[in-house]
């Protein structure tokens, strides 16, 4: 297929012409590197049989490598002043180009014209860990993502137990999915670099939750612990949990959160449930 990825320069070129700077606010920061986003588009192993979803196509440097493949790509963004420009690179190499804030998005309708998607995405680090945990938990639609975020955030989504980072995302991405860090970025590629480390995270949509657990209740138990981390279960979750419940669930009442992986979370939970 072969449309002309974007080098430095001619991001530099786009933004000049269109009297444009990164919106800082919206955490811009663009791929200025064809090697990098063709690397990506590799990671996320996608082709013609699949239908792609990128939030955040900025200038199109990633959505002109995934429209390479072969997939068919829709692009959201909600920076009206990139839009025109977004357009202009992109609609030629086939791709739905969406107006819109990921965060409120009628996800339902962008998606309505296939069943299973797959999410590829340079994420604003200011939202990447609460859209990841939405998207998980609100667009089954989406079965797998491959997403770059930064490095503390991709560490919290991939955390297992007695991992430092591991936490209540840990925990969410875990319930609904499968989760990995596949690859590393450089700040160089990025304009303007940012100051951080940025990751490539691979997330694959279980065929159902890990545990069978209410989820309301679980992660109501797991944000009450995590709150109070340093504290022994039976001390940060008095009067939810009685004793009954952590021999039931064969959970030593001494442990800490960090401990337990999804699936003692999800007997303490039904524990907690049956002696209700």
């Amino acid at each position: 297929m072969g449309w002309r990825l974007l080098s430095r320069r001619r991001i530099g070129e786009l933004l000049t012409t269109h009297g444009l700077r990164p919106s800082r606010a919206l955490g811009q920061n663009f791929v200025a590197d064809p090697n990098t986003v063709r690397r990506i588009a590799r990671l996320a192993e996608v082709g013609e049989d699949d239908a792609v979803v990128e939030i955040g196509a900025g200038l199109g440097s990633l959505t002109l490598a995934l429209a390479e493949t072969g997939a068919s790509v829709t692009a959201v963004e909600v920076d009206r002043h990139l839009l025109p420009v977004l357009r202009e690179q992109v609609e030629a190499a086939g791709v739905r180009v969406v107006e819109g804030d990921a965060r409120t998005l009628d996800w339902k309708r962008v998606l309505a014209r296939r069943e299973r998607w797959v999410l590829v995405a340079n994420l604003p680090y200011n939202v990447a860990t609460p859209l990841v945990l939405d998207l998980l938990d609100q667009v089954p639609q989406i079965q797998r993502m491959l997403v770059m975020v930064q490095r503390e955030a991709g560490e919290r989504l991939v955390a297992g137990p007695g991992d430092e980072a591991y936490g209540v995302p840990s925990l969410k991405v875990a319930y609904h999915a499968e989760a990995a860090i596949v690859g590393r970025v450089p700040s160089t590629v990025f304009v303007p670099q940012p100051r951080v480390e940025s990751v490539l995270v691979r997330i694959v949509r279980r065929p159902r939750p890990a545990v069978e657990s209410g989820p309301d209740l679980l992660f109501s138990l797991v944000r009450q612990a995590f709150g109070q981390r340093r504290k022994m279960l039976r001390r940060s979750l008095a009067g939810r949990v009685p004793a009954d419940a952590f021999a039931r669930a064969g959970i030593d009442p001494e442990a800490r959160p960090e401990q337990l992986g999804i699936e003692a979370w999800g007997r303490l939970a039904d524990a907690v449930a049956a002696l209700g």
